[in-house]
């Protein structure tokens, strides 16, 4: 049996493992012909990489979960530890996508595993929770859309800040934000800015090591199955665990890491969940081929003349999160429009959207933060990233999803993937 997103045979970690006899089986919820779960069917979930991060998603309501799965056997050891009975531990994703009884799989993987764990989920009739970066690369983005929308799955991608919670620095959530800038308060077009002074906190000196020095593989660690599609390195215990973003091959540094949370709101803020910028430019030292380093300034800009400009050195102090040519808003709320909290209350709330995981999974209905949305909002980071490393000014077709007469550039929307990992 081979996997679509891999074509290649899973291996079997586990003794006695049982084996499905297809990936194509549909999810019980649609075996009753409807297509939706009754409200007494229990949804119910699976974790697949549970370090850190997946071991804090164990127990999130709405699905039940029912299974747990890391090539680190401690952190799988420790998962199930935490999650009681009933819950059954694996080492290989593709055992857990065989199981009829798993209606949605949690992706914590680091980032250069999450398009293909979330391509084979998707065809294996499984809806999908996946941690921010969405992909490491923009042509893994683009591949997982289609995945997701052609076997019909729901998909939601885990930052939230567009739709809950109080956004950074600003004592409110976006929703006000949101109301300003549609009725077009500020004017348009609009420069947002993203720094330190309004709100938001890059892990900015989050960086890769040099020349590590080779180090003997933990026996509780398949190094092989971790580094998955990535490049081959030896091991040193910088590379995995909490300390992986720091290198081209797995993330993105700070900005690939912390990237989505704060510009997903910004792209839904700007109107662009169906496009991208068309001009980027960085600024910062020459880049390791390995390790990830620090930038100090990069601005994006639209067609329509919006530009997000993200300073990472946090140089401009009085740098207003949101300027047009009609106003300005800050962080905290103030802005030199008078009365601007109460004009936000008197406007029309935003379109609603399905802010609830297991309702969109219930009902079919698409999630707010969705497969199509979050491949737009992932690009924007994955643009700036490729800007960091090649150090010169990029032309981008939002449209054709490449750069326009830069076939260096173009080499990083579809990266190769190590033998015999393949989308």
């Amino acid at each position: 049996m081979k996997n679509k997103a891999t074509g290649i045979k899973r291996r079997d970690f586990l003794k006695g493992a049982a084996a499905a006899a297809s990936l194509t089986i549909l999810p019980r919820r649609l075996l009753g012909g409807s297509g939706q779960t009754p409200p007494s069917d229990e949804l119910t979930k699976a974790v697949i990489g549970v370090g850190g991060m997946g071991r804090g998603h164990l127990s999130y309501p709405g699905a039940r979960l029912l299974a747990v799965c890391d090539v680190d056997t401690n952190h799988l050891q420790q998962a199930l530890d935490m999650s009681g009975p009933g819950v059954a531990g694996y080492r290989d994703f593709r055992e857990v996508l065989e199981r009829r009884d798993i209606d949605i799989v949690h992706i914590p993987t680091p980032p250069h595993w999450h398009a293909l764990i979330a391509i084979a989920a998707a065809e294996a009739g499984k809806d999908i929770w996946c941690e921010k970066p969405m992909t490491r690369t923009i042509g893994e983005g683009r591949r997982v859309v289609e995945a997701v929308q052609r076997n019909g799955r729901i998909f939601r991608i885990n930052t939230w800040f567009r739709f809950t919670d109080r956004f950074y620095g600003f004592g409110s959530t976006v929703k006000p934000i949101k109301k300003l800038v549609e009725n077009r308060i500020f004017g348009w077009p609009l420069k947002i800015t993203v720094s330190e002074t309004t709100g938001f906190n890059w892990k900015f000196y989050w960086s890769g090591k040099t020349h590590l020095p080779p180090q003997p593989i933990p026996d509780e660690l398949d190094y092989d199955f971790w580094l998955g599609p990535a490049p081959y390195k030896p091991y040193h215990p910088h590379r995995i665990h909490g300390t992986f973003r720091g290198y081209w091959d797995y993330d993105g540094g700070g900005l690939g890491d912390m990237g989505m949370h704060y510009l997903d709101p910004v792209q839904y803020l700007l109107e662009k969940d169906d496009t991208g910028p068309i001009e980027i430019e960085a600024d910062g030292e020459q880049q390791h081929p390995d390790a990830c380093g620090s930038w100090r300034r990069i601005s994006l800009k639209y067609a329509d003349g919006c530009e997000i400009v993200l300073d990472g050195e946090n140089r401009d102090t009085e740098a207003p999160f949101i300027e047009g040519p009609k106003g300005k808003l800050y962080r905290g709320f103030r802005s030199d429009i008078p009365n601007i909290q109460a004009v936000a209350a008197a406007l029309p709330d935003p379109e609603p959207q399905v802010t609830d995981f297991s309702q969109a999974v219930r009902t079919r209905q698409t999630f707010a933060l969705n497969e199509a949305n979050a491949h737009r909002s992932c690009t924007i980071v994955n643009l700036a990233k490729i800007a960091v490393r090649l150090g010169r000014p990029l032309r981008f077709d939002p449209v054709e999803e490449r750069f326009i007469g830069d076939p260096d550039a173009n080499r990083y929307i579809h990266q190769p993937m190590r033998a015999p990992w393949r989308l």
